[in-house]
C-alpha cells in the first residue's frame, strides 16, 4: 500500500490514541471563554491536552500505558504568565547581597557598607530603590550621600532619574553651567535660590567616569546558571510564560541556547529594545535586525513578539509625562508648579517607529506611564491604523498607569492591548495617593473600565532585581498581583485605592492567563486548559476562587507542568 493511502488510516488511529497522563478528581479551572470548571483532564504524550471533562468520561479514555494522578479535590489552573520581566534581575546580587531598604537610614547604611568594601575614588551605584517605597518618600540628598561617602562618587538611580553626591557631580561635569546635550529631554535640577545643582538628574544618563567598586565579574556560565535559577523560581510560583521587555538580541541568543539544551523552563516572549532617539538610519537598522531575526516566526516556546521603546519617565521617580502638572513636591524634588514630567520621544519620531514596527506585523509597545504619554501613543496608533491594522499587530501600551477615560475608549475601539503591573498599586499607592490626591488617583490603573470595555489587559510585575518572588524589585509573585487587582489595597495605606476600579477573581485569573496569552501572541497554544492546547498547568494548595481573599497571597504551587512535563514540584 502506498504511503499516501496509509495517511488517513494513521491519522484516524492517532485521534484515538490513549492519553499518556490523566489527572482526575480535581477542580479543573479551564479559564476558557465560559470559564468552565471540570474534574479531569487528559494529556497526550506530545504535551497537548486531548480532553477536559468529568471524571468518568476522561477516565474511560485510559489504557494500560496511561499514568493516573488523583488530584484529591485540589485545584488545577492554567500556567500563569507575566507580561513584563527583566531576567537580568538574576545577576543583581551576583557580587553581593542587597538588603531591602525601607528608609533613608537603610539606604545610607548600605552605601556606607559599600564604601568600606571599596577603595577611595571607586564608583558606588545603587539602583531601583524607589523613593515611593521609603518611609520618608523622598530621595536621599546630595549632602546625605556626601556624609557617608565623601571620597567615593555615588549615584542613587531609581528608574530614569538619579541623585548624585558632590564627587559624582564633579566627575560628571555637572555644575551650575551644565547644559543638557542637544536633543536630550533630560534635566538637571537646580536650587531655585542658588542656581547650584541639587544632585538630581531627570532622564539624563550620568556621565560619571570612575573605576567600579565591584569585586567580581560574571562569566557567561555564571549568567546562564543564575538565569536558570531565576526561571525555576518563576516556575515555583506558577509562571510558565514570561515576556522579556526591553530585551536584546544577545539575550535572545541565551534563551535559544537554553532551549537547545533542554534547559528552558518558561516560554519566553522577548521584545528587544530600540534606540528610539538615535539618528533615524541607526534606529531603522535596529528595527530591521529584529524584523529579519528567524525567531520572529510564530513559535510557542521562544518567539520575538515585537519591540519596546521609552516614551516617558517614571511614575515612581516623578518624571512620568502627565496631562496635568505634577505639583510641587519635596519628595520628588519638583519645584516648578507647571512641571508635567518628561516626554522622551517627539510625536513625529513616535509615528515613524510605530509605522515601521507594526507594518512588519510585530507588536510595538512603549513604556508609557503617565496619562499624557498614554494619550499620545493611542493617538499615534489611531493615525497608523488608517494604513494597517494596529489590532492585528497586537499593539500595546506598557505600564499605562494613568489613563484618561477618552484614552480607554479609544484603546478599546482600536484593539490596543495593555501590559500593566498591579504590584505598583500595592507597593506605591500610598505615596502616589498622598501626592496626587484621591481625585486624580481615580485614573490610576482603571482595570474595571478596561475590562468592561473589552480591552485585553495582561498582568505583569516589571521584575527588575533579585531572585525571590516577594523580596524582588518589583515582587513577581503573581498571587500578590491578583490580590492587589481584586482588593486595590496598598501597603501602609488603610483604605483601598478606588475600589470601584477593582476586578473579580475570575478576571484576575484571566489577567495572568488567557489575556496574557493573547497579549504575548500565544493564545492558540496556551492560556487556558482546552483540547488541543499545550498542557501548561499548575496544581495549587487552595482554590483561588473561593479561599478567604486575604489568603490568596499565600497560595502555594504544589506542581508546575510545561507542555505536560513537570518543571517544578514542591518538596
Amino acid at each position: 500500500m502506498k504511503l499516501t493511502a496509509l495517511l488517513p488510516i494513521l491519522a484516524a488511529a492517532s485521534l484515538h490514541a490513549a492519553p499518556a497522563l490523566i489527572l482526575h478528581h480535581g477542580k479543573i479551572v479551564t479559564v476558557d471563554d465560559r470559564f468552565r470548571i471540570a474534574s479531569a483532564i487528559a494529556i497526550e504524550a506530545d504535551g497537548r491536552i486531548t480532553a477536559v471533562g468529568e471524571n468518568d468520561d476522561i477516565l474511560a479514555l485510559k489504557a494500560d500505558s496511561t499514568r493516573l494522578l488523583d488530584l484529591g479535590g485540589k485545584t488545577l489552573l492554567p500556567g500563569l504568565m507575566d507580561s513584563h520581566v527583566h531576567p537580568g534581575a538574576a545577576m543583581t546580587e551576583f557580587d553581593h547581597e542587597i538588603t531591602t531598604m525601607e528608609n533613608i537610614a537603610g539606604v545610607l547604611a548600605y552605601i556606607a557598607g559599600r564604601v568600606k568594601a571599596s577603595r577611595p575614588g571607586e564608583f558606588i551605584s545603587l539602583r531601583q530603590v524607589f523613593i515611593t517605597r521609603l518611609d520618608e518618600k523622598r530621595y536621599p540628598t546630595c549632602a546625605e550621600l556626601d556624609r557617608v561617602a565623601p571620597d567615593n562618587p555615588v549615584v542613587f538611580s531609581t528608574g530614569p532619574d538619579s541623585m548624585l553626591n558632590s564627587l559624582a557631580l564633579k566627575l560628571g561635569g555637572y555644575s551650575r553651567d551644565f547644559k543638557a546635550p542637544e536633543g536630550s529631554v533630560g534635566k538637571m535640577e537646580t536650587d531655585p535660590a542658588t542656581g547650584e545643582p541639587t544632585g538630581l538628574l531627570r532622564s539624563l544618563s550620568h556621565n560619571v567616569k570612575a573605576p567600579s567598586s565591584s569585586t567580581k565579574s560574571a562569566s557567561a556560565g555564571d549568567i546562564y546558571r543564575r538565569t536558570l535559577e531565576l526561571f525555576r523560581d518563576y516556575n515555583a510560583v506558577g509562571l510558565t510564560t514570561v515576556a522579556d521587555r526591553d530585551s536584546s538580541l544577545k539575550n535572545v541568543e541565551l534563551y535559544a541556547q537554553m532551549l537547545a539544551k533542554g534547559d528552558l523552563t518558561v516560554r519566553m516572549r522577548p521584545s528587544p529594545g530600540i534606540p528610539s532617539m538615535s539618528l533615524w538610519p541607526a534606529c531603522e537598522k535596529a528595527i530591521d535586525e529584529v524584523i529579519a531575526h528567524p525567531l520572529t516566526k510564530p513559535d510557542p516556546m521562544l518567539q520575538i513578539i515585537g519591540t519596546k521603546v521609552y516614551l516617558d519617565g517614571g511614575m515612581l521617580t516623578g518624571s512620568a509625562w502627565m496631562i496635568d502638572p505634577w505639583g510641587v513636591s519635596e519628595a520628588y524634588g519638583i519645584s516648578d508648579p507647571q512641571y508635567r514630567g518628561v516626554q522622551k520621544i517627539p510625536a513625529d519620531r513616535l509615528k515613524q517607529l510605530v509605522e515601521k514596527v507594526t507594518a512588519a506585523g510585530l507588536q510595538f509597545t512603549a513604556h508609557s506611564v503617565g496619562d499624557a504619554a498614554v494619550q499620545l501613543l493611542i493617538d499615534t496608533y489611531a493615525d497608523v491604523n488608517q494604513r494597517h491594522s494596529i489590532r492585528a499587530a497586537r499593539s500595546s501600551i506598557t505600564h499605562c498607569n494613568f489613563m484618561h477615560p477618552e484614552s480607554i475608549a479609544k484603546a478599546a475601539k482600536l484593539g490596543v492591548c495593555i501590559d500593566l503591573q498591579p504590584i505598583w498599586l500595592h507597593m506605591d499607592g500610598r505615596t502616589l495617593t498622598q501626592h496626587f490626591g484621591d481625585g486624580r488617583m481615580a485614573r490610576f490603573q482603571p482595570l474595571r473600565a478596561c475590562f468592561d470595555q473589552k480591552i485585553i489587559v495582561g498582568g505583569g510585575s516589571d521584575h527588575m532585581q533579585k531572585i525571590g518572588s516577594f523580596r524582588s524589585v518589583n515582587p513577581y509573585n503573581p498571587w500578590l498581583g491578583m490580590w492587589t487587582a481584586i482588593t486595590r489595597k496598598a501597603r501602609k495605606l488603610e483604605n483601598p485605592v478606588h475600589i470601584e476600579n477593582a476586578i473579580t477573581r475570575e478576571e484576575a485569573l484571566r489577567l495572568y492567563t488567557i489575556n496574557n496569552a493573547f497579549l504575548l501572541k500565544n493564545e492558540q497554544h496556551t492560556g487556558s486548559l482546552e483540547k488541543g492546547k499545550l498542557a501548561d498547568m499548575i496544581l495549587v494548595d487552595r482554590d483561588p476562587l473561593t479561599c478567604p481573599i486575604d489568603d490568596l497571597v499565600q497560595t502555594r504551587v504544589l506542581k508546575t507542568w510545561l507542555g505536560g512535563k513537570v518543571v517544578f514540584e514542591k518538596k
